[in-house]
Parts: C-alpha cells; sequence; structure tokens
C-alpha cells in the first residue's frame, strides 16, 4: 500500500480513536500496528488465514518488529528518562508541603498595594515554581488552590483571575528544566543542556509579557483588580522599599557566604589548579575567593550600616518564604550550569532539597512521602505508556516511508521558508488542541525537524541569523512556546481541566476558556517573536 494511503488512514484513524476516548497511548500502538500491516502484510487485512507468512508474522522479532523494539528500548533505558519521575516527585512534595503557600504569603507582602498585584504575585509565584520542578499541572492546581480564592475575595475579574493562573500555571512549558524540553532533547538527540539555556531568555519573556498585561489593563481599568484594604501594620512608602533592600542584602550575604566557601575549599585544596584542554571550576577559581569576600562584606555593610539590625531582622521575617525555594532553584540549576551534575542527577539533588526543607520545617511526614510517590507514579506511568505508544507510531510510521514523503509534500508545495513554517505552527496548533504534548513530540516532531534543517538557514526568520549549529535548539524552544498555546486551547486544553477540579461550583470549563482568550494572544505574540527573531536563543548560549 503507499504512503499516501497509509498517511490519510492515519490521520482519520488518530482523529476517530481520540474522538471516542481510548488513550492516546493506546490509540498510538493501535495504529502503528495498523500502518505496519498495511505496509508490509496487507493480506492479512484482505486473507486474516493467511497469517504466518509474510514479513511481519513469519518471524516474530525480526524485520520492521525487531527495529521498532529497539527503538522503544533505547528509548526507554535513556539515562536521562529518569529525570522525570524526579522532578514530579519534587513537584509533588513541593505542592503537599507549605513551601509554595509561605513563598506566596512573602511575595504579596511586597506586592500586596500594587494595583493587580496578587495577579503578579500569581505569575511571579508561577515562574518560581516552574524553576524549581518544570511540571505544568501541579503548577495549575497549587495555583488555583492558592491564588483564586484569594482574587475573588478581593473582587478581582474572574476572567483576569482564571487567565492569570493557567497561563502563568502552564510556563513550567518553558522554563528549565522543563520536561516538554527533555523529552523534545531525547527524541531529536538535541543537548537538553543547550535546549535549557536557549529556552530561559524566550520564556522570561513571556512571563514579561503576562505581567505587562496584567499591569497595563489593571491601571487602563481599575475595577478589575480593587486594592485590598489598607493594614495599618504594613510598611508603607520608603519604608517597605527599606525593608525590601535589607532582605535582599541578607540573601546576598548569605549566597556571596557559600561562594566564598566553596571557592576557598577548591583553593585550599588545590582542585582549581588549572589544567589544559579542562575546563575550569566554576566559581572556584582563586579569584572568585577576593570578589565573593568583597560583595560579602558589602552585603554585611549595608545590613548593620545602612538598614540596621531590626530592619534586618523584619526584612527577614516578612521575605523568609523566598529562601527555601530560591535554594532549591539554586541547587538544581545551579548544579547543571556549574558543571556539578547531569540533568538526572540535578533533579536527584532537588527532590533531597526539598524533602530536607520539610524535615526542617516539621511538615516530613510519611503520608507526605506516600502521597508524592502514588501521584509520581500515575503521572509517570501516564507519561511512559503514552511514549511508548507514540514512539511505537512514530516508528512505524518512519519505517513505512511518511516522513520522507510528508516532507517531499511540504518541500514541493513550492512555500517560502517562513510560509512552511507558518504551516507547521498551524498543524502544530491544531494538532495541540486535541492531543496530549507527548504524543506530538513523538508523532510530529521527527517528521517536521528534518524539513526545517533542509530550509535555507539564511531565510529563516526576518531580523537576524541564526547560527546554524543552533537549529535544532532554536526549533526546540519554538515547539515548547507553541505547546504553551496548547495548553490553554479548547476545547481539550488541560490547563482548564486541572483548574476546574479545584475551582468553586460556579465557575463552568465555558467560563474558564473564556478567560483563556487573552493570554492565547499573548502566547502567540511570544511565538511570533521567535519567529522572526530567531537569534533570541541565542542570547545565553554564546
Amino acid at each position: 500500500m503507499d504512503v499516501g494511503t497509509i498517511s490519510l488512514v492515519l490521520l482519520i484513524g488518530l482523529m476517530l480513536l481520540l474522538a471516542i476516548g481510548m488513550p492516546l497511548g493506546f490509540a498510538s500502538a493501535v495504529l502503528a500496528v495498523l500502518v505496519l500491516v498495511m505496509k508490509f502484510e496487507p493480506q492479512l487485512l484482505t486473507a486474516p488465514w493467511e497469517f504466518g507468512e509474510g514479513l511481519l508474522t513469519g518471524r516474530f522479532g525480526t524485520g520492521p518488529l525487531g527495529i521498532l523494539a529497539q527503538k522503544i528500548f533505547g528509548l526507554l533505558t535513556d539515562y536521562v528518562l529518569i529525570s522525570i519521575p524526579l522532578f514530579i516527585f519534587m513537584a509533588s512534595l513541593l505542592e503537599r508541603s507549605g513551601i509554595a503557600k509561605d513563598m506566596y504569603s512573602s511575595l504579596n507582602v511586597w506586592l500586596s498595594r500594587t494595583r493587580g498585584g496578587i495577579a503578579i504575585v500569581t505569575s511571579i509565584m508561577a515562574v518560581i515554581m516552574a524553576a524549581m520542578s518544570g511540571i505544568i499541572g501541579g503548577e495549575v492546581v497549587l495555583l488555583g488552590l492558592i491564588a483564586l480564592p484569594q482574587m475573588l475575595r478581593l473582587g478581582y475579574d474572574q476572567n483576569m483571575a482564571i487567565g492569570t493562573i493557567c497561563a502563568s500555571g502552564s510556563l513550567g512549558t518553558m522554563i528549565p528544566p522543563s520536561i516538554v524540553l527533555i523529552i523534545f532533547g531525547l527524541i531529536t538527540e538535541t543537548s537538553i543542556k543547550a535546549l535549557f539555556t536557549a529556552a530561559f531568555v524566550p520564556g522570561f519573556m513571556l512571563a514579561s509579557f503576562i505581567i505587562i498585561y496584567i499591569v497595563v489593563r489593571t491601571q487602563l481599568n481599575p475595577s478589575l483588580a480593587p486594592l485590598p484594604p489598607d493594614d495599618p501594620n504594613d510598611p508603607k512608602g520608603a519604608e517597605k522599599t527599606m525593608l525590601f533592600g535589607a532582605f535582599l542584602a541578607i540573601l546576598g550575604a548569605g549566597f556571596a557566604t557559600a561562594l566564598f566557601l566553596r571557592a576557598t575549599f577548591f583553593t585550599i585544596t588545590g582542585q582549581n589548579a588549572v589544567i589544559e584542554n579542562v575546563e575550569p571550576i566554576t566559581m572556584g577559581q582563586p579569584h572568585h575567593v577576593i570578589w565573593t569576600g568583597v560583595v560579602l562584606a558589602a552585603c554585611l555593610a549595608l545590613i548593620f550600616l545602612v538598614f540596621g539590625k531590626e530592619r534586618g531582622a523584619r526584612g527577614w521575617n516578612m521575605g523568609k518564604g523566598l529562601v527555601a525555594p530560591i535554594v532549591v532553584i539554586g541547587v538544581v540549576m545551579g548544579s547543571i550550569y556549574g558543571g556539578i551534575s547531569g540533568i538526572t542527577e540535578a533533579a536527584a539533588m532537588g527532590v533531597i532539597a526539598v524533602f530536607l526543607i520539610s524535615v526542617f520545617r516539621g511538615e516530613a511526614s510519611v503520608e507526605l512521602v506516600w502521597d508524592s510517590l502514588m501521584r509520581t507514579l500515575k503521572s509517570t506511568g501516564t507519561i511512559i505508556w503514552v511514549t511508548i505508544g507514540a514512539a511505537t507510531l512514530a516508528g512505524a510510521y518512519t519505517i513505512a516511508g511518511g516522513p520522507t514523503y510528508v516532507a517531499n509534500m511540504i518541500v514541493s508545495a513550492d512555500l517560502p521558508t517562513m510560509g512552511i513554517l507558518l504551516v507547521m505552527m498551524l498543524i502544530l496548533l491544531f494538532m495541540g488542541a486535541f492531543m496530549d504534548w507527548v504524543g506530538i513530540v513523538l508523532l510530529i516532531i521527527p517528521v517536521f525537524l528534518p524539513i526545517v534543517q533542509r530550509l535555507p538557514i539564511e531565510e529563516i526568520g526576518l531580523l537576524g541569523e541564526l547560527q546554524p549549529r543552533y537549529l535544532a535548539v532554536w526549533f526546540g524552544v519554538l515547539f515548547c512556546m507553541n505547546m504553551q498555546v496548547s495548553f490553554l486551547s479548547p476545547p481539550f486544553g488541560p490547563a482548564a481541566f486541572y483548574l476546574k477540579s479545584v475551582a468553586p461550583p460556579h465557575i463552568s470549563l465555558t467560563d474558564i476558556f473564556k478567560g483563556f482568550l487573552p493570554f492565547i494572544c499573548i502566547q502567540l505574540c511570544a511565538l511570533s517573536v521567535l519567529l522572526i527573531y530567531p537569534p533570541i536563543i541565542e542570547i545565553l548560549l554564546d
């Protein structure tokens, strides 16, 4: 059977199976078998009594079936894959402990008298949560439990509150350590560290767009975000600024102390000796002892001579809820970019850091760990089954010649480079409205990435020129930005269902999707920036 007919049957079959509610992992596996049968042993459809005489059924485990088995085995035994359950476990511990609630309270202290401050606090909290775990569903649920009742109680516009929570809660797709980026790197054999580095600026750009929208919209229409009642005990104006400065000075002193001790240790033990062709230890060279000592001295001078001990103590009490999240981020991202460990080990260190913080706070318990483990098991099981099914279908379609067929069809359409990229974006947006991102990255990316790699590099984007070695990295970040939109896209936007599970009864799914509209436009603007100016991903790479 020709590849064109197989592609048509595959597309229709996938839509039908998903429409009747079959899980994506099983639907993909069924269609993978159908693709192999249509391509290599079509007589099974017309004369099933001839079973055992064809390429597929003659000798099990050989030919196309053997290739697929090797592909799935290689994917599931990849060491980096272990980081996914570890990040999910870390997110589950964070969600069930009081760390996130204390973080929200501390952020709220500093921005409580700002117009739209609760919504801004929610967005900042989402960024910090994303930088700790990279899990989307848990963030939306947690923000729905903590921030939504607060915003509704204060009279915030319902659509503004809903959109802020779900759009900000889905930032885990973009901001490292993103599980979407990890899966993309595994499938395309792209450096996950490079993907993380490249995604920082676009991820924070999108977060900034959301915060700017909140600020501008609430300034133009103050009724959308009424200010909370004035508390006479809250510091005002310059005093609040001084307290925040004191907190930052204490925080800076703590980090400078840690870096000073690190650099001193490596200098005393001689481990930072310069060796040819060996990358020097990050922040561990002799000159780092000097300047971290200077920073520490400057912070101490600010604390004792400028702000004063009493103001420092009060500032610390107001902001100490931010310390634990910053420590977790430092452990995870610092381990990766400091050259201490790989992605998987950094995820494990993050789990240990969160658990130790929970112990220190007196919140650790057998129930906390058990509930987190059960949620991790369920989430990881879903991802693994979807991965197996989608990888099987992608492999079967590849063996059947599907990617080459699709690539030739798109290239032969004689569209300009930007036209081809826009067609891909439309397909991803459409698929994202109906499918889980795991299935999309496994089914669509192996088809699209080779096409992108055949496009003239100088024609990609409208401003600036992307370096060829970063092409796959750019497309990975572009894909993740596209998946941002899919989390809010009706009819199956998962963020809506996550929020609905914890929202008050009077908020319907229709209300939730209605609140998404302006934020989907914001996400599309961020996607457009990546398409127009691809070198934005190189800012931290070079």
